[in-house]
């Protein structure tokens, strides 16, 4: 699932007549370069949900045959539903499968491959704290991630989650932070640290740099 409902009240002005996935860097939006990611890990049917300027997303992937997949939409109406809502609303399109989800503005080299938490409820890729969030979100220790330990690392926006993380959970907007930590005291969320590249795409300095990191190594990156 590519996670593309957001406002992007970072990026205005660029946001205020097309939606974050859309902007563009290194002469592609940025929903696109994740999608053929995506494509290359092997995925067939990708799921985007859709808030803010939606409309223009669709408009812009169609069905996905263009592409070599096939593209279902969630749509949120015209206010997101956060992380966690938004999720709990594409279900019914996901199945009951464990299932990758993305965020449409990070860039990473990630190789997004197919992932079964086993009984964990949730697998975070987690990486080193950028400048921007010094502090960091949870602690890893081997392969468990939880949110007491005092070396920090930051989630990357790239996740895989069993349909069951989100039992009893109401459809409307709720974050995904809280079901995580609920897990994580249960002991059932493991992650990664993924040291390569990874890029939060949140600003329009950062869109910038993007651009001109494609423009020099066009190949790189997710």
């Amino acid at each position: 699932m590519i996670l593309a409902a957001g406002r992007g009240e970072r990026m205005r002005p660029l946001t205020d007549t097309r939606p974050k996935p859309l902007l563009e860097a290194g002469g592609e939006p940025l929903i696109v370069h994740l999608l053929r990611r995506l494509i290359a890990a092997g995925y067939k049917e990708v799921v985007t949900n859709l808030a803010y300027r939606g409309d223009m997303i669709r408009a812009a992937l169609g069905d996905g045959a263009a592409y070599g997949v096939h593209i279902a939409y969630s749509d949120e109406g015209e206010t997101a539903l956060e992380t966690g809502g938004g999720l709990r609303r594409a279900l019914p399109l996901l199945g009951d499968a464990p299932f990758l989800a993305v965020n449409a503005d990070v860039w990473c080299d990630h190789p997004l491959y197919p992932h079964d938490p086993g009984d964990d409820l949730a697998h975070l890729v987690l990486v080193d704290n950028p400048p921007q969030h010094p502090g960091g979100d949870f602690h890893l220790q081997g392969d468990r991630v939880d949110d007491t330990g005092e070396a920090r690392l930051t989630f990357s926006g790239i996740g895989y989650y069993r349909p069951e993380l989100f039992a009893g959970t109401p459809d409307g907007a709720f974050p995904l932070a809280p079901l995580l930590r609920r897990a994580m005291a249960a002991g059932r969320v493991g992650g990664e640290h993924h040291r390569g590249l990874w890029l939060d795409i949140g600003t329009p300095e950062r869109l910038t740099d993007l651009d001109a990191h494609l423009r020099a190594t066009p190949t790189s990156g997710a």
